[in-house]
Parts: structure tokens; C-alpha cells; sequence
């Protein structure tokens, strides 16, 4: 059984890339233009893993890491910051969140998917 990773992040393109990288490394992707978005998507789609913008219009990364964390079945799941985003202050802002990982783009594909399988097995 494949499993699921929600991507959530408000530029399609950079959706539709991660999605494909996914896919190609055996995972099954589910895509989310936004915070609010992804709320409404787990209520249906049971997901391994979410990887999340920082910078979004509806809702920023940090603040759906922080819903997420509060709902008992995302207490564990993994959940990784993938932004252009780098200063230390933001990614410490994010850990403390309950981000498991930070991703600074642009990424190598290889990268992402690696650190996919670290997460999800």
C-alpha cells in the first residue's frame, strides 16, 4: 500500500513539481492550494506525512503545523517545512511548531525524496 503525503503550498507550480517528484519515488501525493484547504482535506484522506509552505495567503505553514499538532491523529505524524524561508529564527519558530524537518528551496528532487523515506517507510 502506497503511502499518502500532503503537499500543501499556494504556487501550483511548485505543487505540481513536488507532487511528480512523489509519485515517480512511490508515493501517493494530495495536493493543497492552502492552509485551509489542507484542514479540509485530512477530514477525508487519512495521510503518513505533510509537507507545507511557510508563506501562504489563507493560512502560513507555521500556523497549520500548529492545528495539526492539536488533532490527535497528527500528535506523531511527520511533518516538514519545505520554503525559500532560512533564517534561523523562523526555522526554530517552526520547530517549535512541531515541524520535524525544514527544507530550503530550491531542492534536488533525490533530496526530497530521501528525506521522505526517512519520515515515511
Amino acid at each position: 500500500m502506497k503511502r499518502t503525503v500532503l503537499i500543501v503550498d499556494d504556487a501550483p507550480s511548485m505543487r505540481k513539481l513536488i507532487s511528480l517528484t512523489l509519485t515517480r519515488g512511490g508515493y501517493e501525493a494530495i495536493e493543497a492550494a492552502g492552509g485551509a484547504e489542507a484542514m479540509e482535506k485530512i477530514v477525508d484522506i487519512d495521510v503518513d506525512m505533510v509537507i507545507t509552505d511557510l508563506n501562504m495567503p489563507d493560512m502560513d505553514g507555521i500556523e497549520l503545523i500548529k492545528k495539526l499538532r492539536s488533532l490527535h491523529e497528527f500528535r506523531f505524524k511527520p511533518i516538514v517545512m519545505l520554503t525559500t524561508e532560512s533564517q534561523k529564527q523562523m526555522i526554530e519558530k517552526g520547530r517549535k511548531a512541531g515541524a520535524n524537518g525544514w527544507i530550503i528551496k530550491p531542492f534536488r528532487t533525490e533530496q526530497l525524496v530521501e528525506i521522505v523515506k526517512k519520515f515515511v517507510t
